[in-house]
């Protein structure tokens, strides 16, 4: 399976990519960039399936990803309950207008 590269150096994707997910976990939705909104979605769906899973490897794994403990404790409590009946597909990707400085085309990624 290929990934995106999103132009950034490996460290910096990495980064980039726990900073937006624990964003997302934190507000509900965020707007980027639609290549970069569909990395998030892949990562926001493994730490919400790691969330629904609930034992102590998972609450490490997901401790280890995100950048804030709280959100750690949002994911196995509230977020967990939220999906517990549904298979997948805790990310929506609407897309918007292209960004005026350099005509990337935006998106907003948002929990279901």
């Amino acid at each position: 399976m290929a990934y995106r590269k999103l132009g950034v150096k490996s460290a910096h994707r990495r980064a980039l990519l726990r900073n937006a997910t624990t964003s997302l976990i934190k507000n509900g939705k965020i707007d980027t960039t639609e290549q970069r909104a569909k990395e998030i979605a892949s990562m926001t769906e493994k730490m919400i399936t790691l969330g629904k899973k609930g034992d102590l490897a998972a609450r490490r794994a997901a401790l280890a990803f995100l950048t804030e403990e709280d959100m750690v404790t949002k994911l196995f409590g509230e977020l967990a309950t939220k999906y517990a009946d549904r298979e997948g597909g805790y990310t929506r990707i609407i897309p918007l207008e292209q960004r005026r400085g350099d005509a990337a085309q935006m998106a907003r990624i948002e929990l279901v």
